[in-house]
């Protein structure tokens, strides 16, 4: 009968599609902000700028490492595939879980906050002060309802085919990427002032922490200062994320063994760049002691006022709730391929396995927004982000150290792209990640084990779930 016709996942995603899935992705509202609480950890031009460089640096090694993954493995559910082929069902599942549990639904709830963050900029009862309803400990605010109805109409969107989500997410990254070199070029052009660059520069290296409610400098070195660069570097590896969605939808690419890996280069490349430049036109227009004080740590914001006057927080706003919805579509239709592929090996609910007539999950779409949107409500959404690096650390770690493993495992399959600078650049991202991995921990464990412990806890879940073999 033709209603049994089993529904296949279209390839109608080329390599402009998935380099903006990757760039749209990564850009969220990181880079507007982050930069302050990097200026406030480290305190200098050169340790700002060196941050954001290997951060980007280090996202690239792990995209291209990638490559050869997406090569070998070109369907749906990218890395949870790369985890079960390399190791077993059991890491996969844990990566699955934890992809599940805050990675990917507590970054949409979070994204989905600063879009709602912005909107309020221009319409002030959109604020999450303007509590709507109030019941015991549980306040509901106007910006957790506004983005909870932008993950539901993204994830709608979403629901009707990947053809609709390709085309809002290459027009809204393309306007995201124009309007980022927009505010960097006119930047240097109308703020940038010799004075303000030479005086962040001239003691380029020198190492202070901000005190906030002292609001004052001190110096730090030893162990202060590289608990300040594990601090600061969370933001920026946040900030540099969420590349790794292209190979969720790897099944949706047109000849997906070459597309998805150069997406993930192009797309990690061209927003190295970006953040990069952006940090060197914040250094040309705004003293390091406004970056580091930057109202609710607002840096661009700041950089716009002094480029475009009072209409510059309106600019800013607008372009944040751009980059933002976004950032959210593509996170949305990358995620719901992975339970997609999770509930095809039985280790999640079975409905996720079923494609619409449109064919995309969409009942996967559908459970992801529930969580997400729930999550929305807690409020807790920035202990989620600083729990979620350090599980995407060690996935990455895993992943990557993956490749080494299917080398002698699986030497025959072929290989139509292998890891760039293999085995030297994968072993120094194996090595970086797991030493801000250590840094994490011994700084910020109370958030970072709640983390770990997230994770672990998929392990009873995953023998109580399982199916009988």
């Amino acid at each position: 009968m033709e209603e049994n016709k089993p529904v296949e996942f279209k390839r109608e995603l080329g390599l402009l599609d998935g380099t903006m899935l990757v760039v749209g992705s990564m850009i969220g509202s990181g880079i507007f902000i982050v930069s302050a609480d990097i200026a406030r950890q480290v305190g200098s031009a050169g340790w700002l700028v060196l941050i954001w460089l290997i951060s980007g640096l280090i996202t690239m090694i792990a995209a291209v490492s990638y490559g050869e993954l997406s090569a070998m493995f070109p369907n749906a559910g990218g890395q949870y595939v790369y985890l079960k082929e390399a190791y077993n069902k059991l890491v996969a599942f844990l990566y699955g879980w934890s992809f599940f549990a805050v990675i990917q639904t507590g970054t949409i709830a979070a994204v989905g906050v600063g879009f709602s963050k912005f909107a309020a900029y221009l319409y002030p009862p959109l604020s999450d002060e303007n509590i709507l309803c109030e019941i015991g400990a549980f306040k509901l605010n106007a910006a957790q309802i506004v983005s909870i109805i932008t993950i539901v109409l993204l994830t709608y969107i979403n629901s009707r085919g990947v053809k609709n989500s390709k085309i809002l997410q290459t027009i809204l990254t393309i306007i995201k990427i124009l309007s980022l070199f927009g505010l960097i070029v006119f930047g240097f052009v109308l703020a940038a002032k010799a004075d303000i660059w030479n005086a962040n520069w001239s003691d380029a290296w020198s190492s202070r922490a901000y005190d906030t409610e002292a609001g004052s400098w001190s110096p730090i070195g030893g162990t202060a200062l590289l608990t300040g660069i594990s601090a600061a570097m969370v933001g920026a590896l946040f900030s540099s994320d969420a590349w790794v969605g292209v190979t969720f939808i790897a099944g949706e690419i047109k000849k997906p063994e070459r597309n998805v890996g150069l997406s993930l280069f192009l797309g990690t490349f061209i927003v190295t760049i970006i953040y990069i430049l952006a940090n060197l036109m914040y250094l040309a227009v705004i003293p390091m002691q406004e970056i580091a004080t930057a109202k609710s740590d607002r840096v661009a914001v700041v950089a716009s006022q002094y480029t475009f006057g009072d209409m510059g927080t309106i600019i800013i706003a607008l372009m944040i709730m751009i980059s933002t919805f976004a950032c959210n579509n593509g996170l949305i239709m990358a995620g719901a391929r992975v339970y997609y592929t999770m509930a095809k090996d039985g280790l999640f609910f079975k409905k996720a396995a079923v494609l619409n007539d449109a064919s995309v999950p969409a009942w996967a779409l559908w459970v992801q927004c529930f969580w997400a949107s729930a999550l929305c409500l807690t409020g807790k959404y920035g202990d989620l982000l600083d729990f979620v690096i350090i599980i995407v650390l060690i996935f990455y770690i895993l992943t990557i150290y993956g490749i080494f493993i299917l080398r002698k495992k699986m030497p025959e399959v072929e290989r139509p792209y292998k890891a760039f600078g293999y085995p030297f650049l994968p072993l120094v991202y194996i090595v970086v990640a797991i030493a801000i991995c250590i840094g994490l921990l011994a700084t910020k464990f109370s958030t970072c084990g709640w983390g770990v412990l997230i994770m672990l806890s998929g392990i009873p879940i995953y023998y109580l779930s399982k199916p009988k073999e």
